[in-house]
């Protein structure tokens, strides 16, 4: 793969590709809270006010981003993908062709919520970007591709 001419991905294959992510992701957010709140108020033995819901809190919150965003750059540098992309038939690479570093997964990281929370722009500026990158692509030195079919 490295240093091969494939073809970038456009947006909607990416939004598909993270909707498959989502999937996993939520599966490993609701185990994440149940195991967080197992240790907070059974192992530790915090008291809950009467009448107040249990709550992960800060750190809680704070360690679940941190967990989905381990998962991201575990399977970027792994081998260039999550489940959802490669359902989809997407690696994302360094802009040389080769793998991605882990400082280039946690810069990509750190920045794909950014370019989504801005109303999409990050990820609709692949729409007008001549090499079909978004920003985060271009701030982290990556780039996601689409692979060829793998003939049966």
């Amino acid at each position: 793969m490295h240093n091969q001419s494939y073809p970038s991905a456009g947006l909607l294959r990416r939004l598909a590709a993270m909707g498959y992510d989502s999937l996993v992701i939520m599966s490993l957010a609701m185990l994440y809270g149940g195991v967080f709140l197992a240790i907070k108020y059974w192992a530790l033995q915090t008291e809950l006010p009467a009448g107040e819901k249990a709550s992960m809190g800060t750190a809680g919150f704070v360690g679940l981003l941190l967990l989905i965003e381990m998962f991201y750059w575990y399977f970027w540098c792994k081998d260039g993908q999550t489940l959802g992309m490669r359902a989809w038939r997407l690696r994302v690479r360094g802009s040389d062709g080769g793998p991605i570093r882990l400082e280039a997964a946690v810069l990509r990281g750190l920045c794909a919520p950014l370019s989504l929370a801005l109303a999409g722009l990050g990820y609709f500026w692949c729409l007008w970007d001549k090499q079909g990158k978004t920003w985060h692509d271009r701030l982290s030195g990556t780039e996601v591709v689409v692979l060829p079919k793998i003939k049966k």
